[in-house]
């Protein structure tokens, strides 16, 4: 079973730097590869640019937490939430509660 995970190609898992602007400040983000695709996929589901997805997340993340202290954990996270299927869930379940009542 562990084949399936130890036999990755390399370059999955490698690191990548990015350079990103956040909160008006000029940043970078060390994602491995796999994570990096991941996140773009995430933001063109949302329709939203790498650059901007990043940014409103970000935004989003201070407003709701008011800190944010470890941003590129956050992306692995987030990664993982949607790999799960568990963004829709919270997302129907905000829909819900923001619906007025009938």
């Amino acid at each position: 079973m562990c084949y399936v995970f130890a036999g990755q190609d390399p370059e999955t898992y490698s690191y990548q730097t990015r350079s990103v602007r956040l909160g008006g400040h000029s940043t970078s983000i060390r994602l491995e590869a796999k994570f990096w695709e991941i996140v773009e996929e995430i933001a063109a589901a949302q329709d939203l640019t790498l650059p901007r997805f990043l940014s409103q997340l970000y935004d989003e993340a201070l407003e709701i937490n008011g800190e944010v202290r470890n941003f590129a954990s956050l992306l692995r996270c987030s990664c993982l939430v949607y790999l799960t299927g568990a963004a829709k869930d919270l997302a129907a379940a905000r829909h819900l509660e923001a619906a007025p009542a009938a």
